[in-house]
């Protein structure tokens, strides 16, 4: 998912959010008291932000009202301790865990208890059009430039992600704007690549987690940048499944977000669609869904 997938991408999410904690003792679960408590980074759209704009917050308010509850949020910045300081840390006063949902995680994380997959995305390139990169349609597509055009190309990725890998394997790195994944600064946020850099020509093509790179081309007015998805790879991890986290132990709250999640899956796909997300099937194939 995470402040880098979150750059919501997934290794890098599993990364930026190392942390230690304390498990959920049995009992201990959410829900208690008829409240959603979700757990999101005030400052990482298109995922979240203060002002609910991001999907994850819409999909946090379809699941309260599915469950009839109130919705509250505890915000801190998906970086190191994100897990520890929400999740898994306690109220000083209440002693209560602050929060109950961790609303994208990839599939696996070694920190929280995850649930099933709710959507399946990968990282994708993105270029400004009428620059000379008009006819890449697929990554590949920049191995055929003419060999000055692609000398000439800035490329931003962000550290240990995967883009680096595909960069390094075709001799491309040396041309590598790196980012990393923890600024340091809560006011940074991952989309600044294309939102920004991208329109400024700091870089020319950026690498990011294709729900960053979809949201912020869509809000391009009119659209100047394309969005060029990785296929899936047997040999550098593109893509990645996405689910939710709850803490260890707490099976029946797990096992009730997952019947929410089958329930609104046409639902939650859409809102996915509204913001830009490419959303992969089975088969690893894009896949279109009308918006919400």
């Amino acid at each position: 998912m995470t402040r880098a997938i979150g750059v919501g991408a997934a290794t890098v999410m599993a990364m930026a959010l190392l942390s230690s904690g304390v498990f959920a003792q049995q009992g201990d679960t959410a829900s208690g008291d008829r409240v959603l408590r979700v757990c999101e980074d005030p400052n990482n759209l298109p995922f979240s932000n203060r002002a609910g704009e991001g999907f994850e917050n819409k999909l946090a308010e379809l699941l309260a009202r599915e469950l009839g509850w109130k919705l509250e949020y505890t915000w801190f910045p998906q970086r190191m301790g994100f897990i520890r300081n929400t999740l898994r840390g306690r109220d000083p006063d209440s002693h209560r865990f602050k929060c109950d949902l961790v609303m994208g995680v990839p599939v696996g994380f070694e920190l929280a208890s995850t649930t099933k997959p709710y959507y399946r995305s990968t990282y994708a390139l993105v270029y400004a059009k009428g620059k000379g990169l008009d006819g890449v349609m697929a990554p590949e597509g920049l191995l055929g430039l003419e060999p000055r055009k692609l000398k000439s190309l800035k490329l931003g990725v962000f550290d240990q992600t995967p883009p680096v890998d595909w960069l390094l394997k075709h001799k491309l790195f040396d041309q590598a704007v790196s980012y990393r994944h923890q600024s340091g600064d809560p006011e940074r946020y991952p989309g600044e690549m294309v939102e920004k850099d991208l329109r400024n020509g700091t870089v020319d093509v950026a690498f990011v987690w294709g729900p960053i790179a979809g949201y912020f081309a869509s809000r391009t007015t009119p659209s100047r940048v394309t969005v060029v998805p990785f296929k899936p790879d047997p040999e550098i991890h593109f893509d990645f499944h996405i689910g939710m986290g709850v803490r260890f132990g707490e099976r029946e709250w797990k096992e009730r977000i997952e019947r929410l999640i089958d329930a609104n899956r046409a639902r939650i796909q859409a809102i996915l669609a509204s913001y830009g997300v490419p959303q992969l099937d089975d088969e690893g194939r894009i896949i279109t869904v009308p918006a919400d």
